[in-house]
């Protein structure tokens, strides 16, 4: 029965994944990230099969149970591993591809009413392999790609490419194909004091200029370097001097 096997991947899921999980009992009996999951699925069905009342009723009752609240309309892939599960919440529109791991306080959010009017897309997309420290916030219609991994506490507003890792409030990529990521620009950190400090560098370096504080002053261990030498060079030219009987 395919739905056995289904079962049967998912605790298999948890025990690979999960260093505390140390059985299949174990995993069956204490899970609730687990049986959020399952009680998704059948809550899904119900959804796309018109039974949308008796889907969000039983999603509240899964909620109570587990901690996980799941929109009935949410579409998730196989192997998702939600960790300890509490206060975990995804939205209508998000889609939550394979082997993804969400922590505790994980929240898969909305803005608005979607790009597409009342009803659209407006909670975020996962791609496969995704993992998302606790309490992090996506919100938005935004996708974050293939093996990206997203900090704790971070709160993502955009995009996130494959294989990156963000961080921040708001996120912001520190990790790119295993590389990391320099930010010398304070317009990518789309902080909302970033327009403020952009305007004081400005105004310090203009200031600068102005007094000629910003101008080059000599490297004082430069200069002190300089008189050593010409020091030694004195010194050597008054050993030349003695040594040809120009002393006493």
């Amino acid at each position: 029965m395919e739905w056995l096997a289904r079962i049967r991947e998912d605790v298999r899921s948890v025990l690979d994944r999960d260093p505390a999980a140390t059985s299949g009992l174990q995993v069956l009996l204490t899970s609730p990230g687990l049986w959020a999951v399952w009680f998704h699925r059948v809550n899904h069905w119900l959804w796309r099969h018109g039974f949308k009342l008796t889907a969000r009723v039983l999603s509240q009752m899964s909620r109570f149970w587990t901690g996980v609240e799941i929109h009935p309309g949410a579409l998730l892939g196989r192997r998702l591993l939600i960790d300890h599960g509490m206060g975990v919440v995804i939205g209508e529109t998000a889609i939550v591809g394979s082997d993804v791991t969400l922590y505790q306080g994980v929240t898969l959010g909305g803005t608005g009413s979607g790009l597409d009017g009342p009803g659209g897309k407006r909670h975020p997309t996962l791609c496969d392999g995704v993992f998302v420290g606790n309490n992090a916030n996506i919100l938005g219609n935004i996708t974050v790609g293939a093996n990206s991994r997203v900090g704790a506490g971070s709160v993502v507003l955009r995009d996130v490419p494959p294989n990156s890792t963000v961080v921040g409030v708001p996120a912001h990529i520190i990790y790119r194909n295993g590389k990391r990521v320099l930010i010398t620009d304070p317009h990518e950190v789309k902080d909302p004091l970033s327009d403020a400090l952009i305007a004081l560098a400005a105004r310090v370096e203009e200031l600068e200029k102005v007094t000629g504080a910003g101008a080059h002053e000599p490297d004082s261990f430069a200069a002190e370097e300089a008189e050593r030498t010409a020091y030694r060079e004195e010194l050597d030219a008054l050993r030349d001097y003695v040594s040809w009987g120009g002393g006493i």
